[in-house]
């Protein structure tokens, strides 16, 4: 991506003001296979002043590699993001099972998404079935 589109996109990988917070208070603390990383705050502050929206959790966040898209986090990341805990997921993996399926991508509002029958992408005709029913029209 070029530099303007940096600067002023955020649906498409970070901007560079992300970027650049993420490397002045964050740690990076770990990698998926998608080449999304992850961020923790370096930190924790203490004796804030009560009142302050600072609830004492550390930060956590993710910067995309590519399209800004959540469901490319993987369940073991999603966990660590949202606290679930505190270390970081590679130490709580289990080795991986042969059925397990590759990440696909959310294809919906794409031309791969998924169309019945009778959609109106598909042309709008489905086959009728028994029993089908019948449209109300108000003259009956």
């Amino acid at each position: 991506m070029n530099f303007l589109g940096k600067i002023f996109t955020w649906w498409n990988g970070a901007t560079l003001g992300t970027l650049f917070w993420s490397w002045r208070n964050g740690e990076q603390v770990g990698t998926d296979a998608q080449g999304n990383r992850y961020f923790r705050s370096r930190a924790k502050r203490k004796n804030l002043p009560t009142g302050g929206s600072y609830t004492g959790k550390e930060r956590r966040w993710v910067i995309y590699e590519g399209a800004n898209d959540a469901s490319r986090v993987p369940a073991e990341w999603h966990g660590w993001l949202h606290g679930a805990f505190d270390d970081v997921p590679e130490s709580y993996l289990p080795a991986p099972r042969i059925w397990e399926a590759d990440y696909t991508p959310n294809a919906t509002g794409t031309a791969t998404a998924y169309r019945p029958a009778g959609a109106l992408e598909r042309g709008g005709q489905r086959a009728r079935a028994a029993g089908d029913y019948e449209a109300w029209t108000p003259d009956a």
